[in-house]
Formats: structure tokens, C-alpha cells, sequence
């Protein structure tokens, strides 16, 4: 979750040549998969998959917005820093977990969708409160989840005879022995 403060701005509108005031605000956001939905919902295109237009991503803040009834002229008022901000928290990594080149998983290869996503969720028996974690969490946890569903990859001879050849030679120094 990220909150961010929007500083008072103000506005003239040529449709009604008024002056309107935007007195600030702080918003509270989050990037989850709930939010992901709302904005594939509006959009009917992959949210991951697709470079997002100005528009499209302001549209996916107000997807991401927890707060009620926010006034429209917040989403014109964000800063730069605002919007960097936000950007920033989105392509957080949020875990410890990394992936090997070898544990690639079909996560990786297609255009993913919010159904596709509940659907791992369900085939991996997740409870629907995750759908509130940040979604690069949710994310990898599904990529565990299903690298652990795995079978087992078996070692080649090569790099069993290696395995075997290092831990023999770590013995020998461990016992200052030969053989």
C-alpha cells in the first residue's frame, strides 16, 4: 500500500469559464490484482502485457485508489513526483524470492489476464484474500507455488560425476586426508 499527497492546484474550465480550486489530497493506493481487474474491465486488454498510454495509467491509478469519493481533479493535480512515486511502487519487486534462468514457468511465456491469475490462485487452493497483496508478490507466490508442484528435474552424469567430485574433494581438505 503507498499513499500519496497531491498538492492544492488550481483549475479554469473553458465550458464554463470558472476557476475551480483543488484543495489537495492524500490517497491511499494499492497495486494489487483487484485493481488489475477493475482496469482489464474497463480497457479489455492485458494490463501486463501492454505499454500503457498517459491516459491508461491515470485510469489504472484511480483503479488502484482505496479512498471514496476522490474528486476527479486529483488525478490532473499529481506531480511528476507523484507519478513517479507510484511507478516506483508498482515495479517493486516486494520479496526476497528470485528465480533461476532454469525455473522459468509458463508465468513467463503468454499475455497474462486477472482471469488468468484467479484461475492459478484457485488451482493452487489460495485463499481470495491474496487478491489484495501487491501483485508482483502475488505473482512470484504462484511462481513457488507451482515450481514446487514440479516434478523434480534429475541431474545429468556430468553434473552428478561433478557434484560428487567437488564434495570428495571438500572431504579430503575437511580431513586432510588423500583418498
Amino acid at each position: 500500500m503507498i499513499e500519496i499527497t497531491i498538492p492544492p492546484r488550481e483549475f479554469y474550465s473553458d465550458q464554463t469559464n470558472e476557476f475551480y480550486e483543488f484543495k489537495g489530497a492524500t490517497l491511499t493506493m494499492e497495486h494489487s490484482l483487484v485493481s488489475l481487474q477493475k482496469w482489464e474491465a474497463r480497457w479489455n486488454k492485458p494490463f501486463l502485457s501492454t505499454k500503457l498510454s498517459y491516459e491508461e495509467s491515470i485510469d489504472y491509478f484511480k483503479c488502484m485508489t482505496l479512498n471514496k469519493n476522490v474528486d476527479p481533479y486529483a488525478y490532473k493535480s499529481m506531480t511528476e513526483q507523484n507519478i513517479k512515486a507510484l511507478n516506483d511502487y508498482i515495479y517493486r519487486k516486494m520479496t526476497a524470492t528470485v528465480f533461476t534462468n532454469e525455473q522459468k514457468s509458463r508465468l513467463n511465456d503468454q499475455f497474462i489476464t486477472a482471469e488468468d491469475i484467479y484461475s492459478w490462485m484457485f488451482e493452487l487452493q489460495m485463499p481470495l484474500e491474496c487478491e489484495k497483496w501487491h501483485l508482483n508478490r502475488l505473482i512470484d507466490q504462484i511462481k513457488v507455488c507451482m515450481l514446487d508442484r514440479q516434478p523434480k528435474k534429475k541431474m545429468s552424469k556430468k553434473d552428478t560425476t561433478a557434484m560428487y567430485a567437488r564434495i570428495n574433494a571438500e572431504r579430503r581438505k575437511k580431513f586432510n586426508t588423500k583418498g
